[in-house]
């Protein structure tokens, strides 16, 4: 461990519990009131960017993807309540929910199941659409489905896309840049699934992989990338493109909460809680939320106790600066999409004023609340989606910044989200071997 950070263990409770591999509650001092109208460094004409090129694309998509066809090629997920699962919770894991808890579905996202599908799709489509307009093939008032021609296939095939991955970003970028005719190049770390690179090559995709974890991943795949001239980034650790692909995910939650009548004030408390590995994804589906909803929402990360790296750059206040083997912590996890050492360089200061706090669970609750999702409401997703229960499952942490916030009297007509990151593409024999994992014989 490095000396310095000694200090922050000395100082920080939650920290020295962190780093003890404990499971862990840190509330963010840093939240204020309307903390989205203080940030600078993304805004929300952005967002609104970001959602009229996902209506442009609408077209191709549906063109390219049949499962889009009944959506108008909208690529958007079922918000599903789960009371069932709220009963288990409180009755088997010692939770207190009160309100009504729903499922946020983006492991059911067509295309490349999982929450993936909305920053590392809309990013490939944005580089898609700079280079066509940029060569003068398309203009924004085109039917956007001609990109499917072979002219425009041929054209993306001069160019190649390049991303490292824990996996389903790769999914997600290896997919899309593949059927536009990208040459793609995912660098899996060592954390990956076989499954998700086997799926990828049988798209098209070239995965190189490594013996090394997810940060060793994306610097090699930015130097491969930066020694190439038609060679473009997804660059997870800091892509505002990424972020505001995500950050589209408030608009579309608001219409399907108003669409479902349910009220999102400040009699009406809405609280989501999002699995976090480098914190692009959350990070972005956090900014759009306070967007949407501003102090209404409460956002809370979910991490691996192994790989709790957002908590420990956050907790500090030194983000990307710290990693969790400068504190003695390995970064293994099941939970593969998890599996981050360190903090993005960007989205933990953008999301400072506006987090509510980040919870920490351990791998082997995943796999019980996974099996317990699946009985209770027939509901398959991958092990990490279930960290998106952690803080629920720590009624006490959550009620002192209930209390904190001076919400005791309105949870009752509270709701509760937990964001489902990925799920419905594993194979069915890699679902029965999760199904199976941690079972005493």
């Amino acid at each position: 461990m490095r000396e310095e950070l000694q200090t922050y263990i000395d100082k920080i409770p939650e920290v020295a519990k962190a780093a003890r591999l404990e499971e862990t509650f840190w509330i963010n001092g840093k939240k204020i009131p309307h903390g989205e109208k203080t940030i600078t460094r993304v805004n929300p004409s952005q967002i609104e960017d970001a959602s009229r090129r996902l209506k442009r694309f609408a077209p191709y998509l549906k063109t390219v993807f049949p499962e889009l066809e009944t959506t108008g090629g909208i690529i958007e997920s079922e918000l599903r309540e789960i009371p069932g699962m709220k009963e288990l919770l409180n009755k088997e894991w010692g939770a207190d929910i009160k309100g009504r808890l729903f499922l946020k579905m983006d492991s059911h996202l067509p295309v490349s199941g999982s929450v993936k599908a909305r920053g590392g799709i809309y990013e490939v489509l944005k580089h898609a659409e700079d280079l066509a307009l940029e060569s003068g093939k398309l203009k924004e008032t085109d039917d956007y489905s001609i990109l499917a021609s072979q002219e425009f296939r041929d054209f993306f095939g001069q160019y190649t896309v390049q991303v490292g991955s824990t996996g389903n970003l790769g999914m997600s970028i290896g997919i899309m840049s593949a059927r536009l005719g990208f040459h793609v190049i995912v660098h899996m770390s060592a954390d990956a699934k076989q499954w998700k690179k086997d799926l990828l090559r049988s798209r098209g995709v070239e995965v190189i992989e490594y013996a090394d974890d997810y940060c060793a991943a994306v610097e090699q795949g930015r130097k491969n990338s930066d020694q190439d001239h038609m060679s473009y980034f997804v660059d997870d650790e800091n892509s505002q493109n990424l972020f505001m692909g995500y950050s589209v995910a408030g608009e579309r939650l608001k219409k399907q909460l108003e669409e479902q009548n349910i009220p999102v004030d400040e009699e009406h408390p809405l609280f989501v809680y999002i699995p976090c590995g480098i914190g692009g994804a959350p990070g972005g589906v956090t900014y759009g939320l306070k967007q949407a909803f501003g102090d209404a929402v409460h956002c809370f990360f979910t991490e691996p106790t192994h790989a709790c790296c957002m908590l420990m750059g956050m907790a500090t206040g030194l983000h990307d600066g710290v990693s969790v083997k400068d504190f003695g912590i390995d970064g293994r996890t099941e939970a593969d999409g998890l599996a981050v050492g360190r903090p993005s360089a960007f989205v933990g200061r953008v999301v400072e004023p506006v987090l509510s706090g980040i919870a920490t669970i351990e791998d082997a609750k995943l796999y019980d609340l996974m099996r317990g999702l699946l009985k209770e409401e027939d509901i398959f997703v991958e092990p990490s989606a279930c960290a998106s229960f952690g803080a629920l499952i720590r009624p006490e942490d959550l009620h002192a910044y209930i209390r904190r916030e001076g919400l005791e009297d309105k949870m009752g007509q509270a709701v509760h989200i937990a964001w489902a990151t990925g799920g419905c593409m594993v194979p069915e024999e890699t679902r029965k071997e999760y199904l199976r994992k941690g079972l005493k014989e």
